[in-house]
């Protein structure tokens, strides 16, 4: 499955919310998120996804009132 990087603001993210998004298991679209980076400084989220497109995780992220800033397909994170 394709992985995916994206960026979006904290603004109105809950603890409840937060656990959502950083779920081990897919959510109705397919996405799974396997690892979380905070930039303090900017207040921004950045997540590294799988799902089967770009499409879907811009839903993922829509559920949970987040808007992403960008997002991108990546070959591999290390």
């Amino acid at each position: 499955m394709p992985k995916f990087l994206d960026s979006h603001g904290l603004s109105g993210l809950g603890k409840e919310q937060f656990e959502q998004a950083v779920s081990s298991s897919a959510d109705e679209f397919g996405v799974t998120t396997s690892s979380v980076y905070y930039n303090e400084k900017e207040n921004k989220l950045f997540c590294v996804c799988e799902g089967p497109d770009k499409e879907s995780v811009k839903k993922h992220h829509e559920k949970l009132n987040l808007t992403c800033d960008f997002i991108t397909e990546v070959d591999e994170v290390s």
